[in-house]
């Protein structure tokens, strides 16, 4: 049983796109993606410094356009293949991290490409105004014992806004309460600031919840042609109306990637795939999914490997897509 996952912010990095954007099927998904979200991903992604796509504005853009290319990419899709079809086909199961629930999405037919690339971008710039209204961010706690930690937090008046499993807990509030937790961190663990603009998944994203809740009204998503977990409690969401309303509310709700893990464990998934820009999720599967293979899917010299894991792994259609040369590997 094959999941495929989606990366959140703070994945991104200076360049990440280079390699992938020599691939003509990137290439195409990403000039797509420009044009919808009306940002310059190409340049975003090859030539724009750590400070510029670190802006909420660009990095959630930039990492929905890329998770969505790379599963283009591993598929062997031509340019006008539908992927959720395709993904359909192939993956038994699907979930994103914070913004990568976009991503999700789409993999599961909820949204189509543009609809997810369209409310990222307004999803990212809402986001970066509210973080911009008052001075926020978040920090990684790491280790500690749970209840302590989140003891701690509670003092500082600080959100658990990831619960990632793993002993990884992400805490957002302040600056002020985040420096305070940095310099009495709780018994055996350590704090480390991330780089993100703001507290997301608290109560001072609510602005861009609206702003989203706004432009979701204008799609008519479709019901999930595979199993989608929602970051709200892991669970399995049935309807397109329902996941659509959770993507909307997540803005401003705890991520809860350690139920999402537990889920996935539940379900008797065997095989993980983190799409681009991968790693995150993956160092985190290691941890609190014993027995799962995984593959992270970093540039195209990951693309062998993805493949051979999900043939392995995936339907027994895994392979069959609308390119001659997948047909040719299912068969």
């Amino acid at each position: 049983m094959l999941v495929v996952v989606c990366p959140g912010q703070g994945a991104q990095s200076p360049g990440m796109l280079a390699p992938w954007l020599e691939l003509p099927t990137v290439a195409d998904s990403i000039g797509r993606a420009s044009t919808t979200t009306g940002i310059d991903l190409v340049a975003h992604g090859t030539t724009s410094d750590a400070d510029t796509i670190r802006d909420t504005a660009v990095a959630q853009p930039l990492l929905v356009a890329s998770a969505l290319a790379s599963l283009r990419a591993v598929l062997e899709l031509t340019p006008d293949a539908p992927l959720a079809a395709a993904a359909a086909a192939t993956v038994d199961v699907t979930a994103g991290h914070s913004v990568g629930e976009l991503a999700a999405a789409a993999v599961a037919g909820v949204l189509t490409e543009d609809e997810a690339l369209r409310l990222v971008a307004v999803r990212g710039a809402a986001m970066a105004r509210a973080a911009a209204a008052t001075p926020t961010g978040m920090s990684a706690v790491l280790g500690g014992d749970p209840d302590e930690v989140l003891a701690a937090l509670d003092a500082h008046g600080l959100v658990p806004a990831n619960v990632n499993g793993g002993g990884q807990v992400v805490a957002a509030g302040t600056l002020e309460a985040l420096a305070a937790l940095g310099a009495q961190p709780p018994a055996k663990a350590r704090v480390i600031p991330l780089q993100v603009a703001g507290a997301f998944h608290t109560e001072h994203m609510a602005p861009a919840v609206a702003e989203l809740a706004a432009a979701a009204r204008g799609v008519a998503p479709g019901d999930p042609a595979l199993r989608l977990l929602t970051n709200s409690d892991g669970s399995v969401v049935t309807t397109g109306a329902r996941a659509l309303e959770l993507l909307v509310a997540q803005v401003a709700h705890p991520v809860r990637w350690d139920l999402c893990c537990t889920s996935l464990l539940d379900l008797g998934v065997t095989g993980l795939l983190e799409l681009a820009p991968g790693g995150v999720l993956t160092g985190l599967a290691r941890r609190t999914l014993p027995g799962v293979e995984t593959v992270a899917v970093k540039t195209p010299a990951d693309l062998d490997a993805a493949r051979d894991l999900v043939r392995r792994h995936g339907r027994p259609a895994a392979g069959t897509t609308p390119s001659a040369s997948s047909q040719e590997q299912s068969s």
